[in-house]
């Protein structure tokens, strides 16, 4: 069996959920129903770090709206900078049939960025 490793990518999801679920007027009693989980589990959640199961996970952030990817993938940057920016609004904009050519022309500069850092 492998070695569990540690979940340091979740180690804001309570905050983030508290935030989100406050910004959006939502109770933790209201947010607990719309999950189906008892409200002390939520606020465990919310103030112990504890890490739900995979399906509370997944109820809490479609509920709250947050980036999953940011739990799972803590390594990729979070905070845009205005460049990345703009070329994700542009990607929203584009053809879908234009989409294989920009993947394509991604796929090489990430591979000449990967023998760069080797």
């Amino acid at each position: 069996m492998s070695e569990r490793k540690e979940c340091t990518g979740f180690s804001s999801l309570g905050e983030d959920i508290k935030k989100a679920r406050m910004a959006k007027g939502i109770s933790r009693r209201a947010l607990a129903e719309l999950v189906n989980i008892v409200p002390r589990y939520l606020a465990n959640i919310e103030n112990s770090g504890s890490l739900p199961s995979l399906p509370v996970l997944y109820d809490l952030v479609s509920i709250c709206n947050l980036p999953i990817e940011n739990y799972f993938y803590p390594q990729l940057e979070t905070d845009l900078n205005p460049q990345r920016e703009r070329i994700e609004q542009k990607l929203k904009v584009c053809d879908t049939q234009y989409l294989s050519v920009l993947e394509a022309a991604l796929d090489e500069l990430i591979k000449l960025t990967e023998a760069k850092n080797d």
